[in-house]
């Protein structure tokens, strides 16, 4: 599982719709999404609402404690809205000792209300906790020790007798609307694949629940079965990152394909860089090179799985630009490995890397760069061979190892190069 955060505005329409379709609960939430690109006079247009209605605006970014923060406004009408959106959007702000720009907003009505409540689905690895509280709002962190929450093991169904002991001690006469809704919000939850949920808070309006504030996680490695479920969905950056252009060239390079392609630049000075393919394998490198312990001298961390060779060798050509840049005359390291493969024709994705290393000849032997490789799998004497051969070519110190070397050895031997 990949959880990853989505905006409030996304989490608001997934949970609207498909609460709708799976519990027969029709929310009457409402909201806009305000980016640099908006154009309010169509905006108007689309979302009429927004003319009728006093509204509520706030960051959608994926950081919480907004209101603590003085970034939520309340009770406006729209050109109110309009002002309190441009003096901000675009502006840097720091949170939790995180700085960036406010990029995105979400406008909703404001929904005068009393009695705030608080609940949260997060999935773990037997199953799921379910989290309910009568004093929800920014308070709940003071308020911690008033929230109920019961384990629900895998498979196992959320049923009126399951979720009595959250609602306990609810007013009768509302405890099965907010029971029911439990339940609903529960079934969008597995139905669709989230990892988390919360609402802080959520109300009744007219006796009917109403998510007021919202977060949600998905598991991004479910997209395969959820696209028309999900739609146009966005996975956005965690608040504060701003991708690099070499992570840029790459995060669209994966948009394009049906490869994956990851790349992550961790330290431009670092002395050990990694092009491994496979994702479990990649986490694994990376960890044993912390491990022993040389975290900081990380370079990048990188996966790839079943890319054509254009492909590898566009990927190949970003790490090496990066790996080589700066040359101090230190010894830097670079690591080509991955499991042993099952289909993968290890011999092919290798030429994509070699071509390559060949055109960054030059920069490889300034930078005294030293290659690890280890890979086993379909093909894998042939593309051993050829990266062998290249080194001698090249000049550059390739060393080479198949599937009778444990995994992560090339690690070891590249702290000891560097």
């Amino acid at each position: 599982m990949v959880r990853k955060k989505i905006r409030e505005y996304d989490s608001k329409r997934l949970l609207k719709e498909h609460l709708k379709r799976l519990a027969h609960m029709d929310l009457p939430i409402c909201s806009a999404q305000v980016t640099n690109s908006t154009d309010f006079t169509a905006l108007l247009e689309k979302e009429k609402w927004l003319s009728s209605r006093r509204l509520v605006v706030k960051p959608d970014m994926l950081f919480g404690k907004r209101g603590k923060s003085g970034l939520v406004a309340l009770n406006l009408d729209m050109a109110e809205v309009i002002q309190f959106v441009k003096k901000r959007l675009g502006q840097e702000i720091e949170i939790e000792g995180v700085k960036g720009p406010i990029t995105t907003f979400i406008i909703e009505p404001f929904v005068p209300h009393k009695d705030e409540y608080y609940l949260a689905i997060d999935s773990e690895r037997l199953g799921c906790a379910i989290s309910f509280s009568e004093c929800g709002g920014i308070e709940i962190e003071e308020n911690w020790d008033k929230v109920r929450s019961i384990f629900l093991p895998t498979n196992s169904p959320l049923t009126d007798e399951v979720v009595a002991p959250l609602i306990a001690s609810l007013p009768l006469e509302i405890r099965g609307k907010v029971g029911d809704f439990i339940k609903g919000v529960f079934s969008v939850f597995q139905d669709l694949d989230f990892s988390f949920i919360e609402m802080n808070p959520f109300t009744l309006v007219d006796g009917e629940p109403y998510p007021l504030d919202m977060r949600g996680e998905l598991d991004e490695n479910a997209g395969f079965k959820n696209e028309e479920k999900w739609g146009n969905l966005e996975f956005p950056l965690p608040f504060g990152r701003v991708l690099s252009p070499e992570e840029s060239f790459i995060h669209d390079l994966n948009e394009k394909t049906s490869a994956s392609l990851k790349f992550t630049l961790l330290n431009p000075k670092g002395r050990i860089w990694s092009m491994v393919a496979g994702g479990g394998a990649s986490l694994i490198y990376t960890d044993t090179v912390g491990d022993l312990g040389y975290a900081t001298e990380l370079g990048n961390y990188t996966e790839y799985g079943g890319p054509s060779e254009e492909e590898m060798l566009k990927l190949a050509r970003v790490i090496l630009d990066c790996a080589t840049a700066n040359p101090d005359g230190k010894k830097r390291a670079l690591l080509v490995g991955g499991n042993i493969a099952n289909l993968t024709d290890v011999g092919a994705t290798f030429d994509g890397i070699i071509r390559a290393l060949k055109e960054k000849k030059s920069e490889l032997r300034e930078a005294n760069m030293h290659i690890y490789v280890r890979r086993g799998g379909p093909n894998y004497q042939t593309g051993l061979a050829k990266m062998q051969a290249i080194g001698e070519e090249l000049g550059v110190p390739v060393e080479v190892y198949g599937p009778e070397a444990i995994m992560t050895g090339i690690c070891n031997r590249a702290i000891e190069g560097i």
